[in-house]
Formats: C-alpha cells, structure tokens, sequence
C-alpha cells in the first residue's frame, strides 16, 4: 500500500471514530430523554397556522391510531358537501363521522344557520370527547367557529380538559385562541411558502381533498 493510501485510509478512519464519538454523544442524550418521559397521558394536540396541511396531519394521526387497532371519531366544522378521501377511507374502518355539511361562512352567508349547525355538529363532538371507549377524537377546523364565536370558548375549553383520561384530542384550523394553544400539550405551525391555488391551479382530487 502506498503512503498515499495509508493517508487516506488513515483519514477515513479518522472522520468515522469522530462520526461515530459524535453519534454516542446524541444516542445518550436521547436516550436520557426518552428515560425522563415517564408520563402516559391522553394528548392534546393543536395544528395551526396558515399553510396547506392541517387537516392532512390531523387525519393522519387517526389514520396512526387506527392502524394501531384504536378507536377514532371525528367532527368537521365549516367543511361542506365535497367528497373526502379520508372519509370514504377511514369510515370503512370504523371511524365515527360528523360533518357540519354547509359548507364555509362565506357561502351559506346566513349567521344564525351557521351556528345552527355548528351546534349540532359540537352536540356530537362532546358527547366524544365524553366517551371513554374512543381513544382519539378529531375536531377538524374548530379554531374558527371560536374564532367566529359560533361556539363558547369556555364550553369547547371544559369538554376538552374534562375529557377521559387517556383520550387523545387534535384540532386544526387557522388562529386557533391562546387559550387552546396554551393548554395544549403539542401545537405545530403550519406556514405557506408557496400555493398552487394562488397560481390559478384549481384543487385536485386525492391530493387536496
């Protein structure tokens, strides 16, 4: 082997004990991590912001949780009549679902048949998040019907504290209040970068809804 070899293969060996130094260091901090999170809880989780993808991660967590053999119900607020591909799967696999059905507010246009609703689908709501048998409820775009003051902040606070142990919340939607953001155990920002709407591409079945 020539020295020219030796040096390389020296270096080499060199850059993998400093690699394999600096992987311990981080499998030890996780590890001590993981060794600290002794607590089993239900969680509450809030996905929030701007961007494409709130309901998206929401369903995918129930779509998790049923994969893991869990039961799931789900309430939809301010969605309308379209087809949803998360429904058409997830009802065939046992998924509660209750949608509010009139579509947005700029819409139907008529305040009091908004709240009418929204009501009804929160009815349904609660009575969930008071069933100790479901494992996870989504409430999919609640944020705005407390933003919009549809429903009581205090009433949406209390059924979610006051929940079974062990049971898992998730709600999306835009601006969601403080108050749930701080009560929260888990909330993920999702931010827009770039909107194929916005360059006149219209939505797409399977991909958006």
């Amino acid at each position: 082997m020539s020295d020219k070899e030796t040096q390389t293969e020296d270096a080499t060996s060199t850059k993998q004990q400093k690699h394999q130094e600096r992987q311990q260091k981080l499998k030890q901090k996780v590890d001590e991590r993981i060794a600290a999170a002794s607590e089993d809880k239900g969680l509450f989780l809030v996905i929030t912001g701007n961007g494409k993808g709130k309901s998206t991660a929401g369903f995918g967590v129930v779509t998790r949780a049923v994969g893991h053999g869990y039961k799931a119900g789900v309430a939809q607020f301010i969605k309308g009549q379209w087809e949803c591909g998360e429904r058409n799967l997830l009802q065939n696999n046992g998924v509660e679902f209750h949608v509010m059905g009139t579509g947005f507010t700029w819409e139907t246009q008529n305040r009091e048949s908004d709240i009418e609703q929204s009501e009804l689908i929160w009815k349904e709501a609660k009575r969930m998040l008071a069933d100790p048998s479901i494992d996870v409820v989504l409430l999919d775009e609640l944020t705005y019907l407390v933003s919009y003051k549809y429903l009581e902040l205090d009433d949406v606070v209390n059924a979610i504290a006051n929940r079974p142990d062990g049971q898992h919340v998730v709600v999306t939607g835009r601006g969601c209040h403080r108050q749930l953001i701080e009560m929260a155990d888990t909330v993920s920002e999702v931010q827009s970068t770039k909107h194929a709407f916005d360059s006149g591409i219209k939505a797409q079945k399977g991909i958006d809804w």
